[in-house]
């Protein structure tokens, strides 16, 4: 890991196209300012943490296609029994 110091109002460039400068310290709190395009997903750790967790529950719980189709068949297959069955009982 790099380490640096910085004070306020002094930058840290990432790349080329990646500015990250000190806005403010106070305390024990510093405020950072961060000037990168538009397509760079910045996040705050804690809160990548989360999405990268809830990806992964999603991921694992998926149904896929296959499994979904049969689900379906499954239940016109029960709804056309039910239709049969109630057809019968009229008769």
């Amino acid at each position: 890991m790099l380490v640096l110091s910085r004070k306020k109002n002094e930058s840290i460039i990432v790349s080329h196209d990646i500015e990250i400068k000190v806005i403010s310290i106070e305390g024990e709190t510093v405020r950072l300012g961060i000037e990168a395009p538009r397509d760079v997903e910045i996040y705050r750790k804690e809160l990548y943490m989360t999405i990268q967790e809830e990806n992964r529950l999603a991921s694992e719980s998926a149904i896929t296609w296959a499994s979904m189709k049969a689900i379906l068949m499954n239940q016109q297959s029960n709804r056309d029994e039910l239709q049969s069955k109630k057809e019968d009982d009229e008769k």
